[in-house]
């Protein structure tokens, strides 16, 4: 039940929603929990949340003129152009906690081929949450399962 409430607060923290895997994660470390499910199911959840903002950013166009939508057409233009300076490689930065939400929208925006979002977010949310292990593991002092 642990392995599913961390894939899910792993993949809202990878939306537009507010959620925190971090503290989730360094309580189920500390709980004796294997360092490598952990990881596995924070990047899957993280990675795949990721993909709900590049399914948005693919459809974007139905929904930019709503209310609720978070991103005015100013914004969009300045995405893309900072997009294409940077290209698909930028998804690597997709865990950033300040605007790699926004990246992976505009990734969408942008229709990166899917194989190649994937593959691209993944690695850098896999090794974010190696950072993250890592660095609750020397803060606790906890021994490597």
């Amino acid at each position: 039940m642990s392995y599913l409430f961390l894939f899910l607060t792993s993949f809202a923290a990878a939306t537009l929603l507010p959620a925190y895997s971090e503290i989730l994660l360094g309580t189920l470390v500390n709980q004796g929990h294997p360092l490598f499910w952990l990881w596995f199911w924070a990047t899957l959840g993280n990675t795949l949340g990721s993909v709900v903002n590049g399914v948005i950013g693919r459809q974007v166009d139905r929904f930019k003129d709503k209310r609720w939508f978070p991103v005015n057409e100013i914004q969009l233009h300045k995405a893309r152009n900072r997009f294409n300076k940077y290209g698909q490689w930028s998804l690597l930065l997709g865990w950033l906690p300040i605007g790699g939400d926004a990246l992976t929208l505009v990734g969408g925006i942008m229709r990166v081929p899917w194989l190649n979002f994937v593959i691209l977010v993944a690695i850098g949310k896999g090794l974010r949450y190696a950072f993250v292990l890592w660095v609750v593991l020397e803060a606790t002092g906890a021994s490597v399962r």
